[in-house]
């Protein structure tokens, strides 16, 4: 038997390479760009996900860059960023210390407070901010540091440095509740954040905050070749990291080099299309196999794979480990680092239900949310697009919450929230609307997670399906 494994394989190998010697230069030219852009896809994917998010604030808002965006309410499916977040008031700003350092200044924790992360261009954390943060709620100047710098960090600062000119802050003023005057309360709270240079401390010029609710911001991944049009912004404005040197006679080969313009020909982007479809089948067959679960049996894992989350909280310091296959594929569902993973937020993600299927639009699903969830603030439960991970488009809403009005508990104190493409009869404040054409998947968030869900003495169940049945009921 091992005889006969063996001489299959050796045919398999003698015919590969008859295959190979009987390619032409430019086919086997072809063949180089087409596997080395492929995993140029996988490597870049959180530097293309800053870049796409800044490209969408430039040519959709008037923001500029060391500027914040905002949402003066809660986001609706027009905010095409990654899984955001429809209970929450976000505040971005996209900085750049090219020119010296620049401070973000966090408001203390008083009539409000933020949940925020700032991270370098390849979505490494620098710090956390806001209670949970490295300012522990009291406020404070977080001072980004140019690559290379070499200078002094003043009193009273929180030197952060960089190993790239740019990145962003995510900042998520915390919501009490949906009422117009708590989302009021949320935006005018947000709005102490400054964003300035250093140089100009001591008489910081007014922030310019920029509303963008409402807008279409579109940042979803393009599996094309515009990929790679990212991709060398990144790499002409960016400096090579020590630990990515290797990528650069790859990236050479496919037309992107440091200093030189990146024009494919006709050919050249085709193939660079199908580059980019291949990677993106690897990245979704990978999330399809299913990341770790957080409790044994039932399907919820954690939203980003712990080979990542380890490497990436130590910065990549291990030099036996870089592991950007799976930082790739969790770069296809959200964006953002976070320092320090489990305090201010945590997040879980699924798929498909109880019994293994994928979320279907057009079905009628039941989750039941049991009672005395382990947050201090509040949970959700959110419904994205399972194609591009993004809020389903044209939906009326996309997630409740334990601040959701109306929300309607059952007698144990669990609730039980539907997802379909139409609410089940007195089930209307329960309910998140799908769309019947779609697959979907489901982000469910822990704000202010505490210990229960950690030592899994309270356990989020499988997601079920529901048989609707005439009249609207549900069983």
């Amino acid at each position: 038997m091992m005889r006969a494994i063996i001489g299959a394989v050796g045919i398999a190998l003698m015919t590969t390479s008859a295959y190979a010697q009987s390619m032409s230069p430019d086919e086997l030219a072809a063949r180089n760009i087409q596997r080395r852009a492929v995993e140029a896809m996988i490597w870049a994917m959180p530097a293309v996900n800053t870049d796409l998010m800044l490209q969408a604030m430039l040519g959709s808002t008037k923001a500029k860059v060391n500027e914040i965006v905002y949402w003066s309410r809660p986001v609706n499916w027009k905010n095409q960023t990654l899984t955001p977040n429809p209970d929450s008031i976000y505040f971005m700003s996209f900085w750049n210390v090219k020119d010296g350092p620049i401070v973000l200044e966090i408001p203390p924790a008083q009539g409000g407070s933020i949940a925020g992360n700032i991270v370098t261009a390849w979505q490494m954390p620098l710090e956390d901010a806001g209670p949970t943060g490295a300012d522990q709620g009291q406020g404070g100047k977080y001072l980004i540091l140019p690559p290379g710098y070499k200078g002094e960090v003043p009193s009273g600062y929180i030197g952060l440095q960089s190993d790239t000119f740019s990145g962003f802050a995510l900042l998520r003023s915390n919501l009490a509740s949906h009422a117009d005057a708590d989302i009021a309360k949320s935006v005018a709270y947000g709005k102490q954040v400054k964003i300035y240079p250093l140089a100009q401390a001591q008489n910081p010029p007014p922030t310019n905050f920029t509303d963008a609710y409402d807008i279409l911001f579109d940042s979803t991944i393009p599996y094309d070749a515009r990929f790679y049009r990212s991709l060398d912004r990144v790499v002409q404005n960016e400096p090579w990291l020590d630990r990515d040197r290797a990528m650069i006679d790859q990236l050479r080969s496919i037309g992107i080099e440091k200093g030189k313009p990146f024009n494919p020909d006709q050919k050249t982007a085709a193939i660079l299309d199908d580059a980019a479809h291949e990677a993106h089948a690897l990245l979704s067959q990978r999330y399809d196999a299913g990341f770790p679960v957080i409790n044994p049996g039932i399907r919820w894992f954690p939203a980003a794979m712990p080979e990542m989350v380890k490497a990436a909280q130590g910065g990549y310091a291990d030099s036996d480990s870089y592991p950007i296959d799976a930082r790739g594929v969790t770069y296809t569902l959200g964006f953002t680092g976070i320092k320090r993973i489990g305090t201010a937020q945590f997040y879980l993600m699924v798929a498909k239900d109880r019994d293994g299927e994928d979320f279907d639009g057009a079905a009628t699903y039941r989750l039941t949310v049991p009672a005395n969830a382990p947050v201090k603030q509040y949970w959700s439960a959110t419904v994205y697009d399972r194609e591009t991970h993004a809020l389903v488009r044209n939906m009326p809403s996309a997630s409740r919450a334990s601040i959701s009005p109306d929300i309607q508990k059952n007698a144990d104190g669990s609730i039980d929230v539907y997802f379909g493409p139409k609410a089940p009869d007195g089930k209307e404040a329960n309910w998140v609307p799908t769309d019947p054409a779609r697959k979907f998947e489901l982000l469910f968030r822990l704000y202010g997670p505490e210990k229960p869900l950690f030592d899994h003495s309270w356990k989020l169940p499988d997601v079920e399906r529901v048989v609707t049945t005439i009249g609207g009921a549900t069983k």
